[in-house]
């Protein structure tokens, strides 16, 4: 009987070999490892697949999650509400930031983040939402973008489970998964979509 790994990294890399070789190779042979034309590329790309202006390359999704919300200027204290299953991550950055995480249940239908959580989480503290999509499916972020509006909270998307999911809002208008809120962050660690 063969063994099935939950990653096979070995498999994955054998069928794009070729293209990723040469990549790489184009890349160490431009000695142009940080900020060099690919990650250029990378970032153009990126923007174009998701339909936002802006992309920051950034070492990994902790460290992107992190940057978001320095970017935001929450404040020590600051209460950031997000699922209770993530990755350590999620909540690690808010922590490491001084902010308090406040942890709320997930629905039992698609593990995404409960709405009515949400609503019953929020106080006179909190300052911002983090929906974590999971499995390849957004998180009902039209209920979420209303709550985050009438409450003047920052929406901060943890994509790492997945970039290329469209949302369809009740008018049939349809967004990327990361592209909804006031920050998008994904990860290309190898375990994730498309690591």
């Amino acid at each position: 009987m063969r063994k099935i790994q939950m990653v096979d990294l070995k498999g994955q890399y054998k069928k794009i070999k070729e293209e990723v070789d040469s990549s790489v190779l184009e890349v160490i042979d431009s000695t142009a490892f940080i900020n060099g034309p690919k990650v250029h590329e990378f970032q153009k790309n990126l923007e174009d697949y998701l339909g936002v202006k802006h992309v920051i390359p950034c070492a990994n999704g902790t460290d992107a999650l992190q940057i978001a919300m320095m970017g935001l200027e929450l404040k020590p204290g600051d209460e950031v509400i997000t699922a209770d299953f993530t990755f350590a991550a999620t909540v690690e950055v808010i922590a490491l930031l001084n902010l308090t995480p406040v942890l709320v249940d997930v629905n039992p239908i698609d593990f995404n983040i409960d709405i009515e959580a949400i609503k019953k989480a929020i106080t006179p503290k909190t300052k911002a939402i983090v929906p974590v999509h999971l499995f390849g499916h957004c998180a009902n972020m039209e209920a979420i973008l209303e709550i985050a509006k009438e409450h003047d909270l920052y929406v901060i998307e943890d994509n790492a489970q997945a970039i290329g999911a469209d949302y369809r809002f009740s008018n049939g208008k349809r967004v990327k998964a990361g592209a909804m809120g006031d920050v998008g962050s994904t990860s290309f660690f190898p375990s994730k979509n498309l690591g």
